[in-house]
Parts: C-alpha cells; sequence; structure tokens
C-alpha cells in the first residue's frame, strides 16, 4: 500500500531497491517515458562537479526567477527537510506536491525498481513538467554519465570542478571522473567548464561532440577589487560583457561567475544591476553560511560548510585565510570521504577540534578521527554527538573565537538542528 504522508513514503522508497545506488539510465528512463517526461518543452540546464554544484545552481535558478521566469530547481542532498531538493517557482515543493508525485511514478512504474534518488528525480521532473516551468535546473546527484538526471538533454551544460570523489563509484583517477562527468554533455550544446585543468578523457568528449565551450579564466571569469570584484564573460548576443562594482557575496564567485556564463548562453539576459541583486540574493543554507547566536549573553560567530572532501576543504581554508580570527573546528567525516584529504589542508587553522561521530550508519568512528588529527600534531576533543561537540565548544572558548562546523551534511544539519531548538537565543547573520 502506497504510504500516506511524506516520512511514510520516504521511508518506503529507502527499502524499495536493495542498494541505494545502481549506475545505469535504462529503469529510470522507462519510467520516464511512460511519465510522458522524457522531452520538456523547458530550457533546461544540467550542472555538475566535484564541488559548486548547489551554488551554482542556487544563483542560476536566481537569475532566472529574476528574468521573470518560472524554474524549477532540483538539488541533493538535503540538510533539514526532503522538501529543500524539490523548488518550484522560488517555492519548496509542498509534502502533498511530493506524495502526489510519488503515488504516479509508483503505478508508472509497475515491475521496474527504482532506488530513493531515482524516485526522488522522476518527482521532481514531474512536478515541474505539471507546473509549466520555463526553466529547469538539474543538479547531478553522482558523476554525470550515468546519474538520474541525465535521462533530459540539457540546453546548457555545467561543469563546476573536476577532482576524485566517490571514487567507488566513478573510479580513482582524475581522468576517469572526467569521462563521468563528460556524459552529461549534448551534441552542439553549450558547455559552461569552471574546471580549469581538463583530463583528456573530457576534452575528448569536447573534441568529439563538438561542444562549443566557455572555460572560466579564458571566456569568462571574476577579478577582485579595492571596492568589491567584477564579473566578465559573453554575452547573449556573443559580445564582451563586463559588470564592475559587485558586493561581495556569500557563495563562492567562480560559481557565480559561471552560473552568470551560463544564463548568457541560453541567451537570456538582464542589466548588471539586476544580475547584480540576482547574485546578492542567491543562497545555500550550509554553505559557507554566517550565524551570530548569543550564548550566556554574549554574542558568538559561527560558520558552517558542508564541505566534505579535499578540494571543498581547500576552498574552506583559502576563505578563513581571509579573515584574521583565533577559530576552533566541530567536526564529523563519514567513513568512505578522504580523511586525510579533508584535514590536510587545514591543519594549524584551528585552536582545537572537538570531533563527534555523525547521525549516520556511515559515520566515521571517533577513535580514527582522534588518532589521525593526534597524529597530525592537531589539539582534539571527542564527544558523543555533534550537539554535543558544539556546545562544549561554545562553553569552552573565548567569546571572541569563530567556531567552525564542517565536514559533512550530516554534521552541519546536527548543528543546525540543535541551534533550531533553541530559538530563543540564535540569530542568523
Amino acid at each position: 500500500m502506497p504510504a500516506a504522508d511524506l516520512a511514510g513514503w520516504l521511508a518506503r522508497l529507502e527499502k524499495l531497491h536493495p542498494t541505494d545506488i545502481e549506475m545505469g539510465l535504462d529503469r529510470v528512463a522507462e519510467v520516464a517515458r511512460r511519465l510522458g517526461i522524457c522531452q520538456p518543452t523547458a530550457k533546461v540546464f544540467t550542472v555538475t562537479g566535484t564541488n559548486g554544484k548547489g551554488s551554482t545552481c542556487a544563483a542560476l535558478d536566481s537569475l532566472l526567477r529574476q528574468a521573470g521566469l518560472k524554474t524549477g530547481l532540483y538539488t541533493s542532498p538535503h540538510l533539514m527537510a526532503y522538501n529543500e531538493r524539490v523548488s518550484i517557482d522560488g517555492q519548496l515543493a509542498t509534502d502533498r506536491q511530493l506524495c502526489e508525485a510519488f503515488v504516479e511514478i509508483d503505478l508508472a512504474r509497475a515491475e521496474i525498481s527504482l532506488t530513493y534518488f531515482e524516485f526522488g528525480t522522476l518527482a521532481a521532473m514531474l512536478l515541474f513538467k505539471r507546473a509549466g516551468m520555463d526553466a529547469w535546473v538539474l543538479e547531478v546527484g553522482l558523476g554525470g554519465r550515468l546519474d538520474a538526471v541525465n535521462i533530459i538533454d540539457p540546453d546548457v551544460a555545467v561543469v563546476t570542478s573536476i577532482d576524485l570523489d566517490h571514487q567507488e563509484y566513478l573510479g580513482d583517477t582524475r581522468d576517469a571522473v572526467g569521462f563521468e562527468k563528460a556524459g552529461i554533455l549534448r551534441q552542439g550544446k553549450s558547455l559552461i567548464c569552471s574546471e580549469t585543468d581538463l583530463p583528456p578523457s573530457f576534452t575528448a568528449a569536447i573534441t568529439r561532440l563538438k561542444v562549443p565551450m566557455h572555460q572560466r579564466g579564458s571566456s569568462y571569469g571574476w577579478e577582485a577589487t579595492p571596492v568589491g570584484w567584477v564579473l566578465w564573460g559573453i554575452d547573449s548576443k556573443d559580445l564582451s560583457r563586463r559588470i564592475e562594482g559587485l558586493a561581495p557575496a556569500q557563495l563562492p564567485r567562480d560559481n557565480l561567475a559561471s552560473a552568470v556564463q551560463a544564463f548568457w548562453a541560453a541567451g537570456l539576459d538582464l542589466t548588471d544591476a539586476l544580475i547584480a541583486k540576482a547574485l546578492s540574493d542567491a543562497h545555500v543554507v550550509g554553505r559557507l553560511e554566517k550565524r551570530t547566536i548569543s550564548w550566556h549573553g554574549q554574542p558568538r560567530r559561527l560558520l558552517l560548510d558542508v564541505g566534505h572532501n579535499p578540494h571543498a576543504a581547500a576552498f574552506l581554508r583559502d576563505q578563513l585565510r581571509t579573515r584574521k580570527l583565533n577559530r576552533h573546528a566541530v567536526f564529523g567525516l563519514l567513513a568512505d570521504k578522504d580523511l586525510a584529504g579533508v584535514v590536510k589542508p587545514l591543519l594549524g587553522m584551528f585552536d582545537s577540534w572537538a570531533i563527534a561521530p555523525l547521525p549516520s550508519s556511515r559515520a566515521r568512528p571517533n577513535i580514527e578521527l582522534v588518532t589521525h588529527l593526534t597524529a597530525s600534531g592537531e589539539r582534539v576533543e571527542a564527544y558523543g554527538s555533534i550537539a554535543a561537540a558544539l556546545e562544549q565548544t561554545l562553553e569552552n572558548t573565548p567569546t571572541s573565537t569563530e567556531i567552525v562546523i564542517f565536514g559533512s551534511f550530516f554534521c552541519v544539519s546536527a548543528a543546525i538542528l540543535w541551534l533550531d531548538q533553541k530559538t530563543w537565543e540564535v540569530s542568523n547573520g
């Protein structure tokens, strides 16, 4: 029997397929065909990359809506609620909308088994089609070539970065990863590529498919200035464009620039002022997110970041270096992530590390975190949960320090859950 509510549906979806991940498009493409969602009339943007997908998608969605288009935005994973994955013209999908989509997909699939992610991807696409969205922004969940979103041909493909992650599925070389991410490219369709060091497999796909590429640092990019930053690229009329005086933004500027170039490559445009507003409005919960809380009547600075691989850790380090502060870390990591690669860029950045297991069966044990960090010369305290680690760090550190909470979506979500339970003393900003 179908579940009655969203929680029930999600619990059911977790058990329907024998594995969490099964690479391949045949099953999900057949169900999409039965649902009639394989060829949307909307303009489609597909975004892949080792890091930076979420912020690029958020900025692109903001630009499209600023241009007056109705947008469907599909991202993953979520932090606090599943609804975060599906946004319809700037509003999160409701429980009812998602449940109704799940019912329809369940009927259409019949004998076909789908994974949790495949079910969710089809639900987003079905809702976008039913709502008559003008543009779809689809974030790849894993790789690209065999990811469920790749059943749809994009008008513009965006690749944010190419690095090692999920090696058990994507391969243990950058060339193997590049081959998987090149799978979202389509014959003659535009590619926006923020990665500047392209592996041979990726460049071969560009040549074979005759893909027109805009690459960061060549066709587009950004520059820092004493009063903000400047963005430049090739606009919708194939003319050079330069937008000056942009205000500091929360999201990485590489990704903001890529979003603008994808917007232009789709034949769309806005005034400089409206582009600046769209970029300022773009926001991703848990990505370099600053919060200020009142703790025992004193303001305390927090920084939350969902980065969980070496590339993301290096980016976090670079952002921390721009502000001279004493810092303490609250950190947890999944067992299938590169502990040494994540820790290495951040050695010496924190006065101490408070570590804890994550609320997941895939959590890396405390003993492994303590052993590695201690051997690396770091000060470490172990706790039973992220909530306990954060609370004790607040209790035992000077009010002038910044607490950086990072290492996983699970880590940040656990921290946000604890903070939200104390709303009487928390403010964002």
